[in-house]
């Protein structure tokens, strides 16, 4: 076995193809959920129990979409909660059946019981869900279904079957979970090095774009850590001996490390650009900021398919040329520019000994949630708590839809249900941009499917449908809209292979999954919307008082480094919640309607400011380990920032303006001090402590500009 192992792997095409393959996680979750459902529907229907195939292949689709990352005790305690969840959910809606009006009071009670569940932890969430969409395939079937029992035994067996065998390979290789969301997370770390390379150089509008698509970038990397960390936290509390886990830990560490040195500016980039003595080093930089984000891409990779990781060659020389050029340049670069370069090197150090030093770490401790189950769930018990709101609305939009359904009498009207559990979100601007998908993917599958499907037999549409699922799968997490085109070749073969009648399903499909969308679109649109405009004021002062967490964060460690910076993590990691929490309202108001958007251009001003004085924090922080007094010079201002944020936040917090003018004067001071070294090369030396006051001024100022417009419309 040994070496039919070994000759395989001297086999070039074949390396290459199980690289391309394994590098890509969204195609492992494929072709596991895949080859369970496919499984499934080829051995029933070769005992011609076609009814057997699709349900089962159906609960084992529920299963996967319901899986959470957990270490292998917690992923065995899910299934057992999954099973019994499916079960009552299933068995729930058969029984009730001939009761429509309990079945629909209890679908819609049931729904708010249930998503206050999932709100407690990722693991119930998914469970939850999963009971829910189990609950509606269970209605769409029951017209079909030979027996009352058979649907909930197939559904929640089919989720069991899957769901072991998820195990199983989980089991084999227990370490995959974190290997998997450590790639991704320094995938996204790779994009976000790349878009910052064309910084350099840059002019000022250039800048402004490419920093707005680094502050979307960085969501999706600070949502990746977030779920490293789960996933970490998930293992560290199973495992007694956690010594395996070392290498992770270390990996978190180092992409926790990378991040910030990726996400910080020291000075802003169209001046670096025009400054003359720096001429000679942007390209580089540019180029050394490219082979970094293909370092980045490399390692996620090697942790997916096990080969050894390579560090580029290239990178090696650029920071050597780079290095030199700063020695020998007699235009002597700024100091931003150096310590630009200083952080680049040590990105380069780190990444390049990554798979040597984490033997030397002691494992390190990880934020984690400590309140109980029941704490949160009583916290969501509060009529203006999000998740509550959410349960409501989706609560409310089940029961017209249901009720809708069975008053007209729609043809497949279970379908109006389904469309709006998955559609309808939490905002209206989210769950405008779901709807849109959902139906423009449901006409280009129905249209296109009714086409193709007609050109393949009995067989080959078993085949169609196996290929649909594993293609919904890998486009699910990418383009939503893909995924559901994918899935409604799926369902007609379903039904095609059930009662031949794929074809003609299609047709009440479509209008169920408009009118679902339309329902879900008048719930969202007139109870509670939830317009991003009004979301602002409370974000942005969020935003400032984790910026201050965060300096004050940075401030004791240049004072006391301290050996666990657990403390300092976890202000970082706030901060940048925050930050990502006013780039997506940002991005919501754009499909809000447009009497909503009046302020999107101020919204824009405020989330591009906030991402940059993050940014210039970041950088403070990228240094701290030197502890460089000397070089950074901020202690002797710690006070001037602090009192400003601080000041900031309280301005933002409360209804009286007149505080506005003092904080000017206290950002106008500093300023002024800042200014008051008079020689050039001692005042560079101040650049980052002036851009974060500068950028604190220009904050409030749009903040200003954003009462002002939010008490007019008031008015109005």
């Amino acid at each position: 076995m040994k070496q039919l192992t070994s000759y395989l792997k001297q086999i070039p095409w074949l390396t290459s193809f199980r690289t391309a393959f394994l590098s890509n996680p969204n195609r492992l979750l494929s072709v596991k959920a895949t080859f369970v459902i496919g499984l499934l529907i080829i051995i029933m229907v070769s005992f011609g129990l076609p009814f057997y195939a699709v349900t089962l292949g159906l609960g084992a689709l529920a299963g996967a979409l319901s899986e959470t990352d957990d270490h292998p005790k917690g992923r065995l305690k899910s299934l057992a909660l999954k099973v019994v969840s499916f079960a009552i959910a299933s068995f729930s809606v058969e029984l009730l059946q001939p009761y429509p009006v309990i079945l629909g009071i209890g679908l819609s009670l049931s729904t708010i019981v249930f998503i206050l569940i999932g709100g407690v932890s990722e693991r119930f969430r998914g469970v939850t869900f999963g009971a829910l969409l189990v609950g509606i395939y269970t209605m769409i079937g029951t017209q079909i279904s030979p027996n009352w029992y058979l649907q909930p035994i197939l559904l929640t067996s089919g989720a069991f079957i899957y769901g072991t065998f998820s195990y199983i390979l989980l089991r084999i290789k227990p370490y995959s979970l974190l290997e998997e969301q450590l790639a991704r997370g320094f995938a996204a770390l790779s994009l976000y090095f790349n878009e910052k390379s064309k910084l350099f150089p840059s002019t000022k509008g250039e800048e402004k774009e490419i920093r707005t698509k680094l502050a979307l970038l960085n969501v999706q990397t600070v949502e990746a850590l977030d779920r490293c960390k789960e996933v970490l936290n998930s293992y560290g509390d199973s495992l007694k001996d956690q010594t395996p886990l070392k290498p992770y830990f270390y990996y978190f560490m180092v992409l926790q490390s990378l991040h910030e040195r990726a996400t910080s500016s020291h000075e802003r980039y169209d001046l670096l650009s025009e400054n003359s003595s720096n001429k000679d080093l942007i390209g580089g930089i540019r180029q050394l900021l490219k082979e970094i984000s293909t370092a980045t891409q490399r390692f996620g990779n090697s942790l997916l398919t096990g080969m050894p990781y390579k560090h580029p060659t290239a990178a090696d020389w650029l920071i050597k040329a780079v290095s030199n050029s700063v020695k020998n340049n007699d235009l002597n670069p700024s100091l931003p520019i150096k310590l630009l370069i200083q952080n680049l090197s040590q990105s380069h150090y780190i990444l390049k000994n990554i798979k040597e030093n984490y033997n030397n770490i002691s494992l390190p401790k990880l934020e984690k949630e400590t309140r109980s189950y029941y704490q949160i769930f009583k916290l969501q018990l509060n009529i203006d708590h999000p998740k509550m709101r959410y349960a409501l609305k989706l609560s409310l939009a089940f029961l017209i839809s249901y009720a809708t359904y069975k008053y007209f009498n729609i043809e497949k009207g279970e379908w109006i249900v389904l469309t709006v559990l998955l559609v309808l979100q939490p905002s209206y601007s989210e769950t405008r941009k779901f709807l849109l998908q959902r139906i423009l993917g449901t006409l280009a599958g129905v249209v296109s499917g009714i086409v193709i499907i007609k050109l393949f037999t009995f067989y080959g549409q078993i085949a169609l449908m196996i290929a649909s699922a594993y293609l919904f799968f890998f486009w699910l997490k990418r383009k939503y809209s893909i995924s559901v085109i994918y899935v409604t070749f799926f369902v007609m073969c379903a039904f095609n292979i059930i009662a031949n009648k794929g074809v003609d399903a299609m047709g009440p499909r479509l209008v169920d999954t408009v009118l679902g969308a339309f329902i879900s679109f008048l719930v969202v649109r007139f109870l509670w919307p939830n317009w991003q405009y009004k979301k602002l004021p409370s974000l942005l002062s969020e935003a400032v008082l984790k910026n201050s967490a965060y300096l004050k964060a940075i401030l004791n460690e240049y004072e006391k480094p301290l050996t666990d910076d657990l403390d300092y993590r976890i202000a970082r990691r706030e901060a940048h919640r925050a930050d990502n929490a006013l780039v997506k309202a940002w991005q919501n108001m754009q499909l809000d309607p447009k009497k909503h958007q009046k302020l999107k251009v101020t919204a824009f001003r405020l989330t591009y400011l906030n991402h940059a004085l993050l940014s210039y924090l970041s950088a403070l922080g990228a240094h701290r380990a030197q502890n460089n007094k000397q070089t950074l010079n901020i202690l002797s201002f710690e006070n001037h920032i602090l009192k400003t944020l601080e000041e900031a936040f309280n301005w933002l917090t409360i209804e009286d303006n007149s505080q506005i003018s003092h904080i000017e004067d206290d950002l106008e001071e500093l300023r002024q001090l800042l200014h008051s070294k008079k020689e050039k090369a001692v005042r560079i030396e101040y650049s980052l402590l002036f851009n974060i006051t500068e950028v604190t001024q220009r904050i409030l100022k749009q903040a200003q500009l954003f009462k002002l417009a939010e008490g007019e419309n008031a008015n109005k």
